[in-house]
């Protein structure tokens, strides 16, 4: 059981986050029960008690939030999006390899461990105190503030979804929206030293696709043909033997070229170079490991493998998961239409569960990056603002229908031993980082225009 949180006001922004982190808001256990997602719930009130008495709530779905922050003079102005996810990963199987238990929410050496530490509560933490801390100061937005918060972000985000589409069929167009994605990372390009602010303009697309095959029974000992394990596994084969074309997205060009101006001399000519030649430049992003692959090309992973019931008989059927991440410029359709050519055999069912477009690419030459790049040198002076491609899926997909400025920046410092804790064992967050978060976003809040 949770201990009670008693003088909300005397606990530090590192207290809060573990008390976040001590309720296990497992997104893949929500069905089995919401227990932890309605003690969650409560817990942010008792966290967060001006938040609570200024701003106006909203359920939407049986746990997705929104937290309406009305402007300090009415107008006509487009609201603001600030979201965060409450919900985590599990972390079944993986408990023996963790140095503090997962859900301890302990505070060791200057910092917060646990999962959620930085996917997403360490994020969601220090958006919270800052509008707090505003409150607290008698202060109030220029423009409408909506935080939304999803219950269900590693579940596909169907709540976050509902929640853009509901809002907007009110009206609800965002002048900004703001989500987590990119971080304060030591980029691993060549010639490029020291830390910088990894901004997601776009993100790929989603997909889950899935194999399937059937077969003829019978004993293993008279096998005719190939079996159903064996026709998949050739598709399976076919696919990773043929990967998708290369693309170079506006986004990484923009990256390259923000790059160039803090580079050295020699490797920052190279990235000039690369920005102009879109072509070259995703070819030689292939050579650079995974990292760089997936942003210039659709990645597809097999993830998931299931045929047979016994080592002696031949198997009915079998089935395999692809988990694809479609790059910008590129379509859910066209992936489908592409591996029916590849793995060409019609007795394979080639079946989409689940697919989002990839989104659009916002500007990063508007007053909305200007004021994410204002709010990050309040946070990590020094540190410089690029542009960026978010590979991975966030809530925030689900805004570009309706916003043109939507963005993927988590305000928090993660180094490479840091984002392998991401989905992974012994994730953890410095105080010192939730302390800069807190900073960026009392600017991004201060830094609205009327």
């Amino acid at each position: 059981m949770e201990p009670s949180v008693r003088a909300p006001a005397r606990l530090g922004i590192a207290e809060r986050l573990a008390a976040m982190i001590r309720i296990p808001t497992v997104s893949a256990e929500r069905e089995e029960g919401g227990d932890a997602f309605a003690r969650f719930i409560k817990l942010l009130a008792e966290l967060y008690p001006l938040l609570h008495e200024h701003l106006s709530s909203e359920r939407f779905g049986e746990f997705g939030l929104v937290y309406t922050w009305h402007a300090a003079e009415p107008g006509e102005a487009d609201p603001v999006v600030l979201m965060a996810h409450y919900d985590v990963v599990p972390v079944a199987g993986q408990e023996s390899s963790w140095a503090v238990p997962p859900f301890e929410g302990r505070i060791v050496a200057g910092e917060v461990w646990g999962r959620g530490a930085l996917d997403d509560k360490g994020a969601l933490c220090v958006l919270l105190d800052a509008v707090e801390n505003l409150l607290a100061n008698g202060w109030a937005p220029p423009r409408p503030v909506l935080l939304v918060l999803g219950p269900d972000e590693e579940e596909h985000g169907t709540t976050g979804r509902q929640i853009a589409t509901e809002l907007h069929a009110r009206g609800v167009t965002p002048w900004l929206v703001l989500d987590e994605g990119g971080a304060i990372v030591d980029i691993p390009f060549p010639g490029v030293d020291g830390l910088f602010a990894m901004v997601g303009l776009a993100e790929k697309g989603i997909m889950s696709v899935e194999l399937s095959t059937a077969g003829e029974g019978g004993h293993a000992s008279a096998p005719s043909g190939l079996t159903a394990v064996g026709r998949l596994a050739r598709a399976v084969s076919r696919v990773n033997r043929n990967p998708f074309d290369v693309r170079l997205p506006r986004t990484v060009s923009s990256m390259l070229a923000a790059l160039a101006a803090h580079a050295n001399p020699r490797p920052a000519r190279f990235y000039r170079l690369a920005a102009k030649v879109p072509w070259l430049t995703a070819r030689l992003l292939l050579v650079g490991g995974s990292d760089g692959a997936a942003l210039v090309r659709t990645s597809l992973a097999p993830t998931m493998l299931s045929g047979g019931s016994s080592a002696n008989v031949l198997p009915s059927s079998a089935t395999a998961m692809l988990n694809i991440r479609v790059n910008v410029g590129e379509t859910t359709d066209g992936v489908l239409a592409r591996l029916h050519k590849v793995i060409a055999d019609p007795q394979v069912a080639i079946r989409m569960t689940e697919g989002d477009d990839p989104t659009p690419e916002s500007s990063s030459d508007n007053a909305q990056f200007a004021l994410i790049r204002s709010a990050v040198q309040a946070g990590y002076p020094g540190v410089a603002t690029v542009p960026y491609l978010t590979t991975a899926a966030t809530d925030g997909r689900h805004w570009h229908r309706f916003s043109p400025a939507v963005y993927r920046f988590a305000p928090l410092q993660m180094d490479g031993g840091l984002r392998a804790g991401i989905h992974g064992s012994d994730e953890r967050v410095s105080i010192d980082s939730l302390v800069r978060g807190e900073h960026y976003y009392r600017a991004i809040l201060k830094g609205l225009p009327a």
